[in-house]
Protein backbone atom coordinates (compact mmCIF):
# COMPACT_ATOMS: atom_id res chain seq x y z
CA UNK A 1 0.00 0.00 0.00
CA UNK A 2 2.73 2.45 1.01
CA UNK A 3 4.80 1.58 -2.06
CA UNK A 4 1.82 2.05 -4.35
CA UNK A 5 0.99 5.44 -2.83
CA UNK A 6 4.63 6.53 -3.13
CA UNK A 7 4.75 5.59 -6.79
CA UNK A 8 1.48 7.38 -7.50
CA UNK A 9 2.73 10.48 -5.66
CA UNK A 10 5.93 10.50 -7.70
CA UNK A 11 3.97 10.10 -10.95
CA UNK A 12 1.66 12.94 -9.94
CA UNK A 13 4.54 15.30 -9.18
CA UNK A 14 6.30 14.42 -12.45
CA UNK A 15 3.14 14.91 -14.52
CA UNK A 16 2.40 18.23 -12.82
CA UNK A 17 5.95 19.41 -13.53
CA UNK A 18 5.67 18.49 -17.22
CA UNK A 19 2.22 20.08 -17.45
CA UNK A 20 3.44 23.27 -15.81
CA UNK A 21 6.14 23.60 -18.47
CA UNK A 22 3.66 22.99 -21.30
CA UNK A 23 1.06 25.41 -19.90
CA UNK A 24 3.63 28.13 -19.23
CA UNK A 25 4.98 27.88 -22.78
CA UNK A 26 1.50 27.95 -24.31
CA UNK A 27 0.54 31.02 -22.27
CA UNK A 28 3.85 32.63 -23.20
CA UNK A 29 3.16 32.10 -26.91
CA UNK A 30 -0.16 33.93 -26.73
CA UNK A 31 -0.14 37.24 -28.62
CA UNK A 32 0.31 40.24 -26.37
CA UNK A 33 1.43 40.60 -22.77
CA UNK A 34 0.55 42.99 -19.92
CA UNK A 35 2.89 45.63 -21.31
CA UNK A 36 1.33 45.43 -24.78
CA UNK A 37 -2.10 45.92 -23.22
CA UNK A 38 -0.78 48.92 -21.34
CA UNK A 39 0.50 50.41 -24.59
CA UNK A 40 -2.88 49.90 -26.23
CA UNK A 41 -4.64 51.62 -23.34
CA UNK A 42 -2.17 54.51 -23.14
CA UNK A 43 -0.63 55.60 -26.46
CA UNK A 44 1.60 58.11 -24.63
CA UNK A 45 3.86 55.30 -23.36
CA UNK A 46 7.36 55.73 -24.82
CA UNK A 47 9.80 53.08 -25.99
CA UNK A 48 11.93 53.75 -22.93
CA UNK A 49 8.91 53.07 -20.73
CA UNK A 50 8.29 49.81 -22.56
CA UNK A 51 11.89 48.64 -22.09
CA UNK A 52 11.84 49.61 -18.39
CA UNK A 53 8.52 47.92 -17.69
CA UNK A 54 9.47 44.71 -19.51
CA UNK A 55 12.64 44.58 -17.43
CA UNK A 56 10.68 45.09 -14.21
CA UNK A 57 8.26 42.26 -15.05
CA UNK A 58 11.04 40.04 -16.46
CA UNK A 59 9.44 39.96 -19.91
CA UNK A 60 12.75 40.83 -21.57
CA UNK A 61 14.18 37.43 -20.60
CA UNK A 62 13.85 34.09 -22.49
CA UNK A 63 10.72 32.14 -21.65
CA UNK A 64 12.63 29.26 -20.00
CA UNK A 65 14.31 31.71 -17.60
CA UNK A 66 10.93 33.21 -16.72
CA UNK A 67 9.51 29.73 -16.15
CA UNK A 68 12.19 28.68 -13.66
CA UNK A 69 11.81 31.97 -11.82
CA UNK A 70 8.07 31.33 -11.58
CA UNK A 71 8.70 27.71 -10.50
CA UNK A 72 11.10 28.81 -7.78
CA UNK A 73 8.64 31.44 -6.59
CA UNK A 74 5.76 28.94 -6.34
CA UNK A 75 7.54 25.81 -5.04
CA UNK A 76 10.27 27.23 -2.81
CA UNK A 77 8.76 30.51 -1.61
CA UNK A 78 5.15 29.24 -1.84
CA UNK A 79 4.12 32.50 -3.46
CA UNK A 80 1.42 32.04 -6.10
CA UNK A 81 1.90 35.56 -7.39
CA UNK A 82 -0.26 38.66 -7.57
CA UNK A 83 -3.27 39.14 -9.81
CA UNK A 84 -2.68 42.19 -11.96
CA UNK A 85 -6.37 42.41 -12.89
CA UNK A 86 -8.00 41.84 -9.50
CA UNK A 87 -5.29 43.64 -7.47
CA UNK A 88 -4.96 40.90 -4.85
CA UNK A 89 -2.78 37.80 -4.20
CA UNK A 90 -3.60 34.82 -6.38
CA UNK A 91 -3.96 32.51 -3.35
CA UNK A 92 -6.58 34.79 -1.82
CA UNK A 93 -8.41 35.08 -5.13
CA UNK A 94 -8.49 31.32 -5.73
CA UNK A 95 -9.83 30.39 -2.30
CA UNK A 96 -13.23 31.96 -2.78
CA UNK A 97 -13.51 31.01 -6.46
CA UNK A 98 -12.47 27.40 -5.84
CA UNK A 99 -15.05 27.04 -3.07
CA UNK A 100 -17.80 28.44 -5.32
CA UNK A 101 -16.95 26.04 -8.16
CA UNK A 102 -16.77 23.14 -5.72
CA UNK A 103 -20.28 23.92 -4.48
CA UNK A 104 -21.65 23.96 -8.02
CA UNK A 105 -19.69 20.85 -9.03
CA UNK A 106 -20.76 18.87 -5.93
CA UNK A 107 -24.42 19.81 -6.37
CA UNK A 108 -24.30 18.84 -10.07
CA UNK A 109 -22.51 15.56 -9.32
CA UNK A 110 -24.97 14.52 -6.60
CA UNK A 111 -27.99 15.47 -8.69
CA UNK A 112 -26.67 13.51 -11.68
CA UNK A 113 -25.87 10.54 -9.46
CA UNK A 114 -29.27 10.42 -7.76
CA UNK A 115 -31.14 10.66 -11.06
CA UNK A 116 -28.97 8.70 -13.50
CA UNK A 117 -28.21 5.51 -11.55
CA UNK A 118 -31.79 4.50 -10.64
CA UNK A 119 -33.05 5.35 -14.13
CA UNK A 120 -30.18 3.45 -15.77
CA UNK A 121 -30.84 0.38 -13.60
CA UNK A 122 -34.58 0.53 -14.32
CA UNK A 123 -33.90 0.88 -18.05
CA UNK A 124 -31.61 -2.16 -18.04
CA UNK A 125 -34.08 -4.33 -16.09
CA UNK A 126 -36.90 -3.36 -18.47
CA UNK A 127 -34.74 -3.38 -21.59
CA UNK A 128 -36.45 -3.08 -24.98
CA UNK A 129 -39.70 -2.03 -23.34
CA UNK A 130 -41.60 1.19 -24.09
CA UNK A 131 -40.24 2.83 -20.94
CA UNK A 132 -36.68 1.87 -21.94
CA UNK A 133 -37.28 3.38 -25.38
CA UNK A 134 -38.53 6.68 -23.86
CA UNK A 135 -35.62 6.80 -21.38
CA UNK A 136 -33.10 6.22 -24.18
CA UNK A 137 -34.57 9.05 -26.28
CA UNK A 138 -34.52 11.45 -23.31
CA UNK A 139 -30.94 10.43 -22.47
CA UNK A 140 -29.78 11.12 -26.04
CA UNK A 141 -31.55 14.48 -25.97
CA UNK A 142 -29.79 15.34 -22.70
CA UNK A 143 -26.41 14.35 -24.18
CA UNK A 144 -27.04 16.46 -27.29
CA UNK A 145 -28.15 19.68 -25.60
CA UNK A 146 -25.27 22.18 -25.18
CA UNK A 147 -25.04 23.37 -21.58
CA UNK A 148 -24.79 27.04 -22.57
CA UNK A 149 -27.98 26.84 -24.67
CA UNK A 150 -29.80 24.99 -21.92
CA UNK A 151 -28.68 27.63 -19.42
CA UNK A 152 -30.08 30.41 -21.57
CA UNK A 153 -33.38 28.55 -22.06
CA UNK A 154 -33.73 27.85 -18.34
CA UNK A 155 -33.00 31.47 -17.57
CA UNK A 156 -35.55 32.69 -20.15
CA UNK A 157 -38.27 30.35 -18.84
CA UNK A 158 -37.87 30.29 -15.06
CA UNK A 159 -36.36 33.76 -14.53
CA UNK A 160 -37.69 36.03 -17.26
CA UNK A 161 -41.08 34.51 -18.08
CA UNK A 162 -42.20 32.81 -14.85
CA UNK A 163 -40.09 34.80 -12.38
CA UNK A 164 -39.65 31.80 -10.11
CA UNK A 165 -35.86 31.73 -9.85
CA UNK A 166 -33.07 34.34 -9.98
CA UNK A 167 -31.15 34.66 -13.24
CA UNK A 168 -27.65 35.37 -11.93
CA UNK A 169 -25.46 35.71 -8.87
CA UNK A 170 -25.07 33.58 -5.74
CA UNK A 171 -27.39 35.22 -3.20
CA UNK A 172 -29.69 38.17 -2.68
CA UNK A 173 -27.92 41.25 -1.36
CA UNK A 174 -28.70 41.68 2.32
CA UNK A 175 -30.02 38.12 2.74
CA UNK A 176 -27.71 35.43 4.13
CA UNK A 177 -29.79 32.26 4.35
CA UNK A 178 -29.33 28.70 3.06
CA UNK A 179 -32.72 28.75 1.31
CA UNK A 180 -31.78 31.89 -0.62
CA UNK A 181 -28.42 30.43 -1.71
CA UNK A 182 -30.03 27.15 -2.80
CA UNK A 183 -32.51 29.08 -4.91
CA UNK A 184 -29.62 30.67 -6.83
CA UNK A 185 -27.98 27.25 -7.38
CA UNK A 186 -30.94 25.54 -9.04
CA UNK A 187 -30.57 26.82 -12.60
CA UNK A 188 -26.74 26.55 -12.86
CA UNK A 189 -26.87 23.06 -11.35
CA UNK A 190 -29.50 21.90 -13.83
CA UNK A 191 -27.56 23.43 -16.72
CA UNK A 192 -24.38 21.54 -15.80
CA UNK A 193 -26.09 18.26 -14.82
CA UNK A 194 -28.27 17.42 -17.82
CA UNK A 195 -25.47 16.14 -20.07
CA UNK A 196 -23.96 14.08 -17.23
CA UNK A 197 -27.34 12.54 -16.48
CA UNK A 198 -27.74 11.53 -20.13
CA UNK A 199 -24.27 9.98 -20.32
CA UNK A 200 -24.52 8.16 -16.99
CA UNK A 201 -27.96 6.74 -17.75
CA UNK A 202 -26.60 5.19 -20.96
CA UNK A 203 -23.45 3.87 -19.29
CA UNK A 204 -25.38 2.46 -16.33
CA UNK A 205 -27.89 0.77 -18.64
CA UNK A 206 -25.16 -0.76 -20.82
CA UNK A 207 -23.09 -1.96 -17.87
CA UNK A 208 -26.05 -3.42 -16.00
CA UNK A 209 -27.41 -5.03 -19.17
CA UNK A 210 -24.08 -6.73 -19.80
CA UNK A 211 -23.82 -8.07 -16.25
CA UNK A 212 -27.35 -9.48 -15.92
CA UNK A 213 -26.69 -11.80 -18.88
CA UNK A 214 -23.56 -13.32 -17.32
CA UNK A 215 -23.45 -17.03 -16.48
CA UNK A 216 -23.23 -16.51 -12.71
CA UNK A 217 -26.45 -14.46 -12.79
CA UNK A 218 -28.25 -17.26 -14.67
CA UNK A 219 -26.85 -19.77 -12.18
CA UNK A 220 -28.13 -17.70 -9.25
CA UNK A 221 -31.58 -17.58 -10.82
CA UNK A 222 -31.50 -21.34 -11.42
CA UNK A 223 -30.73 -21.86 -7.72
CA UNK A 224 -33.83 -19.87 -6.80
CA UNK A 225 -32.05 -16.82 -5.35
CA UNK A 226 -34.40 -13.87 -4.84
CA UNK A 227 -34.44 -11.53 -7.86
CA UNK A 228 -33.77 -8.42 -5.77
CA UNK A 229 -30.72 -10.07 -4.21
CA UNK A 230 -29.45 -11.04 -7.67
CA UNK A 231 -29.91 -7.53 -9.08
CA UNK A 232 -28.74 -5.36 -6.21
CA UNK A 233 -26.14 -7.58 -4.52
CA UNK A 234 -24.54 -9.48 -7.38
CA UNK A 235 -25.29 -7.65 -10.62
CA UNK A 236 -25.19 -4.04 -9.44
CA UNK A 237 -21.90 -4.39 -7.59
CA UNK A 238 -20.12 -5.63 -10.70
CA UNK A 239 -21.93 -3.20 -12.99
CA UNK A 240 -20.69 -0.28 -10.89
CA UNK A 241 -17.00 -0.97 -11.64
CA UNK A 242 -16.87 0.75 -15.07
CA UNK A 243 -19.34 3.38 -13.86
CA UNK A 244 -16.91 4.43 -11.12
CA UNK A 245 -14.32 5.18 -13.79
CA UNK A 246 -16.78 7.30 -15.76
CA UNK A 247 -17.92 9.22 -12.70
CA UNK A 248 -14.46 9.80 -11.28
CA UNK A 249 -13.16 11.08 -14.60
CA UNK A 250 -16.27 13.24 -15.01
CA UNK A 251 -15.30 15.48 -12.10
CA UNK A 252 -12.81 17.58 -14.11
CA UNK A 253 -15.34 17.68 -16.93
CA UNK A 254 -17.90 19.15 -14.56
CA UNK A 255 -15.43 21.91 -13.69
CA UNK A 256 -14.50 22.69 -17.30
CA UNK A 257 -18.11 22.33 -18.42
CA UNK A 258 -19.13 24.87 -15.81
CA UNK A 259 -16.93 27.56 -17.41
CA UNK A 260 -19.59 28.90 -19.78
CA UNK A 261 -22.35 28.18 -17.28
CA UNK A 262 -20.59 30.38 -14.74
CA UNK A 263 -20.33 33.13 -17.32
CA UNK A 264 -24.03 32.88 -18.21
CA UNK A 265 -25.25 32.92 -14.62
CA UNK A 266 -22.54 35.31 -13.33
CA UNK A 267 -21.39 32.61 -10.92
CA UNK A 268 -18.01 33.66 -9.44
CA UNK A 269 -16.19 30.35 -9.78
CA UNK A 270 -12.96 28.88 -11.14
CA UNK A 271 -14.24 28.48 -14.69
CA UNK A 272 -15.14 32.11 -15.01
CA UNK A 273 -11.88 33.15 -13.34
CA UNK A 274 -9.84 30.97 -15.69
CA UNK A 275 -11.50 32.38 -18.79
CA UNK A 276 -11.14 35.97 -17.54
CA UNK A 277 -7.47 35.46 -16.62
CA UNK A 278 -6.60 34.01 -20.04
CA UNK A 279 -8.44 36.77 -21.91
CA UNK A 280 -6.76 39.48 -19.81
CA UNK A 281 -3.30 37.80 -19.83
CA UNK A 282 -3.35 37.48 -16.04
CA UNK A 283 -0.70 34.76 -16.24
CA UNK A 284 -0.19 34.02 -12.54
CA UNK A 285 -3.88 33.27 -12.02
CA UNK A 286 -4.21 31.31 -15.29
CA UNK A 287 -1.21 29.08 -14.49
CA UNK A 288 -2.46 28.10 -11.04
CA UNK A 289 -6.02 27.62 -12.28
CA UNK A 290 -4.87 25.27 -15.06
CA UNK A 291 -2.70 23.28 -12.64
CA UNK A 292 -5.57 22.95 -10.18
CA UNK A 293 -7.69 21.40 -12.92
CA UNK A 294 -4.84 19.00 -13.73
CA UNK A 295 -4.54 18.06 -10.06
CA UNK A 296 -8.27 17.40 -9.93
CA UNK A 297 -7.99 15.04 -12.90
CA UNK A 298 -5.20 13.03 -11.30
CA UNK A 299 -6.95 12.99 -7.93
CA UNK A 300 -10.05 11.63 -9.66
CA UNK A 301 -8.01 8.79 -11.18
CA UNK A 302 -6.57 7.96 -7.78
CA UNK A 303 -10.01 7.93 -6.15
CA UNK A 304 -11.25 5.62 -8.91
CA UNK A 305 -8.43 3.15 -8.14
CA UNK A 306 -9.33 3.15 -4.44
CA UNK A 307 -13.03 2.67 -5.13
CA UNK A 308 -12.30 -0.32 -7.37
CA UNK A 309 -11.07 -2.22 -4.32
CA UNK A 310 -14.17 -1.23 -2.35
CA UNK A 311 -16.66 -2.30 -5.02
CA UNK A 312 -14.90 -5.45 -6.24
CA UNK A 313 -13.14 -7.64 -3.61
CA UNK A 314 -11.09 -9.24 -6.38
CA UNK A 315 -9.26 -5.97 -6.92
CA UNK A 316 -6.69 -4.95 -4.34
CA UNK A 317 -4.28 -2.06 -4.15
CA UNK A 318 -1.39 -4.53 -4.08
CA UNK A 319 -2.38 -5.79 -7.53
CA UNK A 320 -2.12 -2.25 -8.93
CA UNK A 321 1.29 -1.81 -7.36
CA UNK A 322 2.76 -4.84 -9.10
Amino acid sequence: MAGYLSRRLFQTILILFILSIAIYYMLGMMPGDPIDLLIGANPKVTKEDIVRLKKIYGLDQPIYVRYFKWFKQVVIHQDLGFSRVHKKPTSELLQGRLANTFKLMLASFLLSLLIALPIGIYSAIHHYSKSDFVISILAFIGISIPSFWLGLMLMALFSERLGWLPASGMQTIGIDSLADKLKYMILPTLSVSVQSIGYWVRYMRSSMLEVIHKDYIRTARAKGVDEEVILFKHALRNALIPIITIMALSLPGLVSGATITEMIFSWPGMGRLLLDSVMSTDYYVAMIAFLLLAMLTMASNFVADILYAVVDPRIRISSHAQ
